[in-house]
């Protein structure tokens, strides 16, 4: 039996509660509750509620102050803030849950980080690959310590797992390349005119934030909660499109199996370049190196419309509107969130050479992503599904496919480095401009 088990047992018996050795109370809080901020308290903020009222909520931001009364309802002895910098000065806070705009994502999980708090971030972890790769190096500094966890909920499906098993135990030969893609297509021509101004009690300027300044317009705040995300996150200031998206949830497919780190290339191609809003159609390419498992293999990402192309005439790939697949040496996986299909390919493909797992090594569920995050909060030996360096790596590389989409060739990268050897205009595009006062090391 387990150590942590045995404990839990024992203490189940004798009627006592032994905490693991890892967990901390809360600097202010009873028990083993965590002192959290909510930084973003409307749209996905508000799938965090229930979770967060079994600890102790401490501290509320949000850019918009018409979103406090509903949140303080819930959370009523938290203090209220409307620039995230503030709210993380606050002595007395354990852990962050961050929901705010995609451009502020890497900023806020970053100094966060410098305070030594753990950290649940929304997808994407971050919008180029500079702030990938500096948040990633943060938490590697830390991760004994602090508990991360990008908001790829899906992850805690079981399919996740039985795809998995799938490619893992060899019933496709041996694995040469993986697809993910995302069919949604909303298009912009550009960003949006000035039209009249914020609401009193909404801080604009403090919602750009580090982004360069652009005029208001309500256009970019039309969509309901969960939803408003797609009224912004097109634009290059404010977001990577499809990637940042969907992209982060249906790549997860692929990176959960092929145990990948980072590219020694990317190449992509698409519609043509709007220097205002990324791309709806684009394709892109990584060639990724072997590991102890399997040999090297490509990894593409297809995106509004752009497919890979099916293995069989009767396989319709469209219609699967996010979804993965896996071409081995025997057969191809074809999936989505929730289902998965086998197809073994040619006249060898007889499956003999494919022996599945034994009911005792099936991968267990994950259980609740959230929880999962506050478990480890308060156990740092437990470990996350989509932490930093796991979902840091993943955006990393799908936004060097956008920097080789404006580069307009393939480019070789030094995953070491953090540079391309072959291109040094796209070098420019690893990194984001930002406003003068904003600092992404703070």
């Amino acid at each position: 039996m387990q150590r942590r088990q045995f404990l839990k047992t024992t203490a189940a018996g004798t009627g006592l509660l032994i905490l693991p050795s890892g967990a901390r109370a809360g600097k202010n809080a009873p028990g083993n509750k965590l002192n959290v901020a909510l930084i973003g308290v409307w749209g996905r903020g508000l799938a965090h509620y229930d979770m967060l009222a079994e600890e102790n909520v401490v501290a509320l931001c949000d850019v918009n102050e018409a979103r406090f009364p509903e949140a303080l309802k819930r959370f009523p002895n938290a203090k209220t803030y409307i620039d995230w910098r503030k709210c993380l000065d606050q002595k007395d806070i354990d852990a962050v849950v961050c929901c705010t705009a995609d451009h502020t994502h890497a900023f806020i999980a970053n100094w966060a980080l410098n305070r030594d708090m753990h950290v649940y971030m929304e997808k994407p972890l971050a919008i180029s690959v500079e702030e990938a790769r500096v948040v990633r190096a943060n938490w590697l500094k830390k991760k004994t310590k602090l508990a991360t966890q990008v908001g790829m909920q899906r992850h805690a499906m079981q399919n996740f797992n039985r795809v998995r098993e799938l490619i893992h135990d060899g019933a496709i030969g041996e694995l040469t390349a993986a697809y993910a893609w995302g069919d949604r297509q909303i298009r912009r021509a550009g960003y949006l005119p000035a039209e009249g101004q914020p609401p009193a009690d909404f801080h604009f300027d403090l919602w750009l934030g580090p982004s360069p300044e652009h005029p208001y317009n309500p256009g970019y705040f039309s969509g309901g909660a969960g939803m408003n995300c797609l009224s912004w996150n097109m634009f290059w200031d404010f977001g990577v499109g499809q990637i940042g998206d969907m992209g982060s949830h249906t790549m997860d497919l692929v990176w959960n199996v092929v145990d990948a780190q980072l590219p020694t290339s990317a190449e992509a191609k698409g519609e043509e370049f709007n220097p205002d809003v990324t791309p709806v159609e684009c394709q892109s390419h990584f060639e990724n190196p072997a590991n102890d498992w399997r040999g090297p293999i490509r990894i593409s990402w297809y995106q509004g419309g752009a497919m890979p192309q099916s293995p069989k005439p009767y396989v319709d790939l469209k219609k699967i509107g996010h979804g993965a697949m896996f071409k081995g040496s025997k057969g191809y996986v074809i999936c989505d969130f929730g289902s998965r299909l086998l197809l073994p390919f040619g006249d060898n493909a007889d499956l003999t050479y494919y022996k599945p797992r034994a009911e005792d090594k099936v991968l267990p569920p994950l259980g609740h992503f959230q929880k999962q995050w506050l478990d480890a909060c308060k156990d740092t030996s437990l470990k996350t599904a989509c932490d930093f360096e796991y979902s840091g790596n993943m955006i990393e590389q799908l936004v060097l496919g956008l920097v080789a989409y404006r580069a307009g060739k393939k480019l070789d990268y030094d995953a070491a480095a953090g540079r391309v050897t072959n291109s040094p205009e796209a070098n420019d595009l690893l990194r984001r401009q930002y406003r003068p006062g904003w600092t992404l090391d703070g």
